[in-house]
């Protein structure tokens, strides 16, 4: 097999000694100053070559100058091509632009705010099926509601994944201190459809998760069988006899006739 070589050819000499004229177009670019020392030359093809001088400029550590320098064929003037401000290793560079659609988090949306559904999003589907047989083409409206789309199978998959993974799934530290699951719960009210058996919502006014849709597995100390409060007893009152009286011993020490005739009693 017979290997072609390519033929990489030096650096033009007038365009790689053409620094001060690199600079010039630099400074014209930059304020005064902010171009600093040469950093080196690149050659970029026949006849055209790039320069690189620092950036001064506090606002753009990192960065340098990329002028780039060329000249006609048989021409000994130098001209220049372009110069602009490129990040170097280490440059302060912005994140990667996202679309706003995946640049959304849950929680963004405020009052006002619309959120349209693409037509293509997978997470639904139209309103209508049609069954499996071919020839009766048969379209089957959702019943009673009417719309446009529905929750197609990927929809509900994502739902139920995302909220079984949550802060209302049975792994967190209140479901697993939890004296038993929400679905032996009283307040448990469980969703219809396809994902009775896994999700409900929350009916119990002193639970953290009043209102919200908690997993069947999910659990808190609001159970409605977490303990079965003991009846009050009302107290009573103590007895005591004032008919009575019991005959202490006298101590010693207390006062005897002799104290009492000295003390001026008779």
């Amino acid at each position: 097999m017979t290997r072609t070589r390519t033929r990489v050819s030096p650096p033009d000499q007038a365009c790689v000694a053409a620094v001060d004229l690199a600079r010039a177009a630099a400074e014209e670019l930059a304020r005064p100053g902010e171009p600093g020392e040469h950093l080196g030359y690149e050659g970029e093809g026949d006849r055209i070559v790039t320069h690189y001088f620092a950036c001064l400029d506090r606002a753009y550590r990192g960065w340098r100058w990329a002028v780039t320098v060329t000249r006609a064929s048989r021409a000994k003037n130098v001209t220049v091509s372009e110069a602009v401000l490129l990040p170097g290793s280490g440059a302060l560079l912005a994140p990667e632009w996202l679309p706003w659609s995946e640049r959304l988090r849950p929680g963004d949306l405020g009052v006002g705010d619309l959120l349209p559904s693409p037509e293509d999003d997978d997470r639904l589907e139209p309103g209508f099926v049609k069954t499996d047989d071919d020839t009766d083409h048969q379209t089957i409206f959702e019943y009673g509601l009417g719309r446009a789309r529905v929750l197609s199978a990927i929809g509900k998959d994502r739902a139920a994944r995302r909220w079984h993974s949550g802060e209302h799934g049975p792994h967190t530290p209140i479901a697993h201190a939890a004296p038993a699951q929400c679905s032996t719960c009283g307040f448990y009210w469980p969703l219809a459809g396809g994902l009775r058996q896994v999700f409900g919502v929350c009916a119990n006014e002193y639970a953290p998760d009043d209102g919200k849709v908690v997993a069947a597995d999910h659990g808190c100390g609001a159970h409605s069988e977490a303990a079965v409060m003991p009846p009050s007893v009302e107290q009573t009152l103590p007895i005591l006899d004032d008919m009575g009286f019991d005959l202490m011993e006298e101590e010693a020490g207390s006062v005897d006739g002799t104290a009492t005739e000295e003390l001026g009693h008779s």
